[in-house]
């Protein structure tokens, strides 16, 4: 990236832009797509409301209801992707909206259905999976959310306020994306450019220390200003969840929170305290170890993403990274790498760096076509680790789509996130297997524990020690403001860092920086992912080719099994703390190696 300001949409070269003709040709293909949808909407109703009463009606009501989903998923698709390459363009907000709230009333019209299945006896359902055995994880859920399920017209209620329901997370996104200017800051008498976009893609890695601390500086400042209407925003956000929780008989919205996700509360607790316990010795010896190669007086919160050795840190552009992405993957075979390889022709990925766009990086997978990926890219080595991660979703899903109904293809999301960090371990074994130097060793390493680790591994763990304390204030009947979040995140970052980082004024207010606090308990899942992925990863190396057709078994699998029974297919046993404690021993034993192999070099 360079110090410029970014550039609007429009100036951005198409080839740095996604194709979202793959979803619709034209505009007009989308408005016909959507109108058609409301009138198959409309008959289907009429057709199967009150006559879900046997198998062959509700397997027949079940395939139209597949079909139904598909173009919803499209449509929904074509109109949210616009508005995350651009919030600052108001044809885009309009458009997100507009189908937002046409989908709302689909939805409405579409609640009898679960609310009519869920009535329906054992032995109905035993008939309908014995016909279409693709549905059966889809009955499961039916049959599981019997105890929760509402009243149909409350079900409908709910559904056709979905876009109001929704507004906290689109707030918070205006507010960081379209409302914050973050305009100069100046370093050593220097003026530079900042945004939000630039401090998180750049000046947090940059490697002049002065201006590192002077941006973050100044975005710290800027976010101030607006603390208290976006926890405002976040305070509606968990309000709504804890309602939800409560009408669908849920003591604690942490407990309803991870009813979805199919895990106990006692995993969840356990990730979390595990890694705030046992991990933060590792990561502390690492970051002192930093501080002294790098030269520092102290660490602060503003230094924790430097590179180790930056001048051996080399730039990679797009095409470059087309080589290192398909050498990486190639342990997965010849098909597996040649679907992920359509992500460069095919223009899957958004490159593009512009005013409005959403900051860090998500995969998006319609059914029924390729995924879809936005990112930033700054030709840093780590935009490829941000690049392979979004694509170990892609792959994922393109195997369970391909696999199972959109009814089922969704795996938990206390899954999701192995397949994409088991790809950036084996971009990391890659960059290793290149080369026997020492430097690279070490550079390979670091990147590994700095990318993949410390990303995953520490700051969603972070996240999602600091959002537990906040839903446990939701749970008690009690408030908050800014300053009490501000409290609640610089109490989490100083249990965890101790006295090997200077927790600095502006870090606290780092729970203001991401998205995924408006989407339910899915940070600690980055945590929980990794684990799975790094003992996969470790059982491909020593094992070969019968754990790589394991893994792309798992990847495979969409929501046919709970998340331990899934896990277990992978090769990793989650009941235990144990695939845990073995990936922070690997940790532990990377970090040693660094240490040495920096001791050799010097």
């Amino acid at each position: 990236m360079t110090q410029e300001q970014l550039k609007n949409r429009a100036d951005v070269p198409e080839a740095l832009t996604w194709d979202v003709t793959a979803l619709y040709k034209t505009r007009a293909d989308f408005e016909a797509a959507l109108n058609g949808l409301k009138v198959a909407t409309a008959t289907f109703a009429t057709t199967y409301e009150g006559k879900l009463t046997d198998a062959k009606t509700i397997l027949a009501a079940i395939k139209e209801y597949e079909k139904l989903i598909e173009t919803a998923t499209l449509a929904d698709h074509y109109a949210m992707m616009p508005e995350a390459t651009d919030l600052t363009d108001p044809d885009n907000v309009e458009l997100s909206r507009q189908t937002a709230n046409a989908m709302a009333d689909i939805n409405a019209q579409l609640t009898f259905f679960e609310s009519e299945l869920i009535g329906c006896d054992a032995a109905v359902f035993n008939q309908v999976i014995s016909e279409e055995e693709r549905f059966a994880s889809y009955i499961r859920h039916i049959k599981k959310n019997k105890n929760i399920q509402l009243a149909p017209e409350v079900e409908k209620a709910l559904a056709q306020l979905a876009p109001t329901l929704d507004a906290p997370s689109a707030i918070y996104e205006q507010a960081r994306l379209g409302d914050m200017d973050f305009g100069t800051f100046t370093a050593d008498g220097k003026e530079y450019p900042l945004s939000f976009v630039l401090y998180e893609d750049y000046y947090m890695y940059h490697d002049d220390t002065a201006i590192r601390r002077a941006a973050f500086d100044k975005f710290s400042a800027v976010l101030s200003d607006y603390e208290n209407v976006v926890a405002t925003a976040y305070y509606t956000q968990l309000q709504k969840e804890k309602t939800l929780a409560t009408m669908r008989g849920f003591d604690s919205v942490i407990d309803y929170l991870l009813y979805g996700q199919e895990v106990t509360r006692d995993l969840y607790d356990r990730q979390i305290d595990t890694i705030m316990i046992d991990l933060a010795p590792v990561m502390q010896k690492y970051i002192t170890h930093l501080k002294e190669i790098r030269g520092l007086n102290k660490m602060t919160y503003a230094d924790l993403k430097i590179a180790l050795d930056p001048e051996y840190s080399p730039q990679v552009s797009i095409e470059e990274s087309r080589v290192m992405v398909q050498d990486a993957i190639a342990v997965l075979g010849q098909d597996y790498t040649d679907r992920i390889m359509q992500a460069y022709p095919e223009r899957w990925i958004d490159f593009a760096q512009n005013i409005g766009k959403s900051t860090g990086g998500f995969c998006t997978s319609p059914y029924g076509t390729h995924p879809y990926i936005l990112m930033s890219w700054a030709n840093q080595l780590s935009d490829v680790y941000t690049l392979i991660h979004e694509l170990g979703h892609a792959g994922q899903m393109i195997l369970s789509n391909e696999n199972n109904s959109i009814l089922g293809s969704e795996p938990s999301l206390y899954l999701i996130e192995g397949p994409s960090t088991f790809n950036e371990l084996l971009l990391t074994e890659s960059l290793a297997r290149k080369s026997t130097d020492a430097r690279m060793q070490r550079f390979a390493l670091t990147k590994m524990l700095s990318d993949t680790y410390f990303h995953n591994f520490v700051t969603h763990l972070l996240e999602a020690a600091y959002q537990r304390e906040v839903y446990n204030l939701i749970d008690a009947g009690k408030s908050f403001d800014a300053g009490k979040l501000s409290e609640i995140k610089r109490s989490v970052l100083e249990q965890f860092w101790g006295d090997a980082v200077e927790i600095n004024a502006g870090a606290e207010l780092t729970w203001m920086r991401q998205i995924h606090y408006y989407m339910g308990l899915y940070s600690y899942t980055y945590s929980a992912g990794l684990t799975i992925a790094t003992q996969a990863f470790l059982r491909v190396k020593t094992e070969g080719e019968p754990a790589v057709g394991k893994w792309l078994e798992f990847l495979a699998l969409g929501d046919q099994l709970e998340s331990a029974e899934a896990a277990a297919l992978a090769g990793v046993d989650i009941k235990t703390d144990q695939a845990l404690q073995d990936t922070i021993r690997y940790l532990d034993e990377a970090v040693d190696q660094i240490i040495t192999l920096s001791k050799k070099l010097a």
